[in-house]
C-alpha cells in the first residue's frame, strides 16, 4: 500500500475540492431560482391612483449631527408637491453641530411645507436615540390627526412628487407600509465596490417579492423612506415595541406584519441618499455597527454566516484557481459556472446603480470584505463597542436594565 498512499491522498484532495465546488454551484442554482428572484431589480413603486380625498400626512425626520447633509435633503421635503395637508417634524436628537438651527434657517429660506423643529432630550435606558426621536416626532404628529406618517432619514432627498406617489401607491394597494430603498450615493471607488453589493445582499436576505405577499413571514423595510399608516403604527405599538432595535427598519416591518399588516418594499427611482461614504473606513463603520445585531449577537449564527459566505462567494474563484493546480478540471468547471451565475445575478444591480459591468466578477472580493466587517462587528461587540453610532453605544436587548415588553 505504501506506493499508493500519495496517489490516494491526492485523489482525496481533488475529490474534496470538487465536492465543495459542487455544493457551491448547487447553492447558486438554488439562489438563482428559489430565493424570490432577489437579483431582479424590477420591483419599483406599485401601481398608483389618486385618492378621491388626499389624506393628511406628517413627515417625521430624526436627526443627530446632520448639518453636513441637511442642506441637500430637508429642502426637498419642504418642497413636496402634495395635494393634501402635510407638514414636517424634524426631531433634533441632541445634535452638537447646529442641526436644529440649520433646519429652521432652511425653512425660512426655502418655505414650502410647515416645519416644526423639536428635541426630546437624551433617550432613557432601553431606547436607541433614533427611535426615541421617532417616538417624540410621532407624538407631535398625532396631535394633527394624520392618516399616514412618512418616516425618513435626514440624509434622504426626495423628488417633489415623492410623497404624492407614496400615498397614491399605499391607497391603491391597501398597504400599511410602502417603503423604498433609497438609491445610495456611488461616487468613490470604494462606494462603487461596496454600495451596490450592500443592496444586493439585503435583497438576497429579504427578497422583495416575498415581503409583498400577504401572509408571508419575510418582513423588512428600508428605514430611509417608510410611509406608515398611523392607525397601523398605533396597533403595532410603533416605536415602543421596537425601542431597543438597532436594525429598526426590519424590526418595524416585523411589528407591522405581527398585527396582520401588508407591506410593500422596493427600489427607489426618485428617492436618494446624499450621505457620502468616500473611504473604506466609512463604509466599514456603516456595515459593522449593526452586522452582529443582525445575527442577534449569536456566535453560532456568526459561524454559520462566515461559513455560508465562504461557501457561496469565495469557493467559486478558489475552485477556478485550485482546479488546475490539483489536476481537477471538474472543480474548475464547477467553480467557473458558480462564479458566472454569481456575476450574472449581480449585473441588474450594477445597471440600477449605473456602474460598469466589469465590477460583477469582483463580487467575491466585496463579499470577503463583508465577511471581515461582520467578524469585526462581533469583535467590537465583545469589546463593548458594538452598535456604536454618533457617540452612542447600545447594549444587546437582553442586557438593557429596566427593559419591559
Amino acid at each position: 500500500m505504501g506506493p499508493w498512499r500519495p496517489v490516494l491522498g491526492q485523489t482525496a484532495r481533488v475529490s474534496a475540492i470538487t465536492w465543495i465546488a459542487a455544493v457551491s454551484l448547487a447553492a447558486w442554482l438554488w439562489l438563482l431560482l428559489c430565493q424570490g428572484f432577489f437579483w431582479r431589480t424590477d420591483i419599483r413603486l406599485p401601481p398608483q391612483r389618486d385618492p378621491r380625498v388626499w389624506p393628511p400626512v406628517c413627515v417625521v425626520v430624526p436627526a443627530r449631527d446632520e448639518a453636513e447633509v441637511l442642506s441637500s435633503s430637508l429642502p426637498s421635503l419642504l418642497a413636496q408637491d402634495y395635494p393634501g395637508r402635510a407638514e414636517v417634524f424634524l426631531v433634533d436628537d441632541g445634535s452638537s453641530d447646529g442641526t436644529g438651527e440649520l433646519a429652521r434657517e432652511l425653512a425660512r429660506r426655502h418655505g414650502g411645507l410647515p416645519l416644526t423643529v423639536s428635541s426630546p432630550g437624551e433617550p432613557p435606558a432601553g431606547w436607541t436615540g433614533k427611535l426615541w426621536a421617532v417616538r417624540h416626532g410621532i407624538g407631535l404628529a398625532r396631535a394633527r390627526g394624520p392618516e399616514f406618517l412618512l418616516l425618513t432619514d435626514a440624509d434622504i432627498a426626495h423628488e417633489p412628487d415623492s410623497l404624492r406617489r407614496l400615498v397614491a401607491a399605499a391607497d391603491a394597494g391597501g398597504f400599511d407600509v410602502v417603503s423604498q430603498m433609497a438609491r445610495l450615493r456611488v461616487a468613490s471607488l470604494w462606494e462603487r465596490l461596496v454600495v451596490p453589493a450592500f443592496v444586493y445582499f439585503f435583497a438576497q436576505l429579504y427578497p422583495f417579492r416575498w415581503i409583498g405577499r400577504k401572509g408571508a413571514r419575510t418582513a423588512a423595510a428600508a428605514g430611509g423612506c417608510v410611509l406608515l399608516r398611523a392607525e397601523t403604527a398605533e396597533r403595532a405599538r410603533i416605536p415602543d415595541a421596537i425601542r431597543h432595535a438597532v436594525i429598526d427598519d426590519v424590526a418595524l416591518a416585523r411589528a407591522v406584519k405581527s398585527v396582520g399588516g401588508h407591506i410593500w418594499l422596493g427600489l427607489a427611482e426618485r428617492v436618494d441618499s446624499v450621505r457620502p461614504y468616500p473611504a473604506l473606513r466609512d463604509l466599514w463603520r456603516m456595515v459593522s455597527r449593526s452586522a452582529y445585531a443582525q445575527l442577534r449577537h449569536n456566535p453560532l449564527l456568526l459561524l454559520g454566516t462566515v461559513v455560508g459566505l465562504a461557501l457561496v462567494y469565495l469557493v467559486p474563484p478558489v475552485a477556478v484557481l485550485a482546479g488546475p493546480v490539483t489536476g481537477s478540471a471538474a472543480a474548475a468547471v464547477l467553480g467557473a459556472t458558480a462564479w458566472l451565475i454569481m456575476a450574472g445575478t449581480y449585473l441588474p444591480m450594477l445597471r440600477y446603480y449605473r456602474q460598469p459591468l466589469w465590477l460583477a466578477p469582483l463580487l467575491p472580493f466585496t463579499a470577503f470584505l463583508y465577511l471581515l466587517m461582520t467578524v469585526d462587528s462581533a469583535v467590537q461587540h465583545y469589546r463593548g463597542r458594538g452598535a456604536a453610532w454618533k457617540g452612542r453605544t447600545y447594549a444587546r436587548p437582553e442586557t438593557v436594565v429596566g427593559d419591559e415588553s
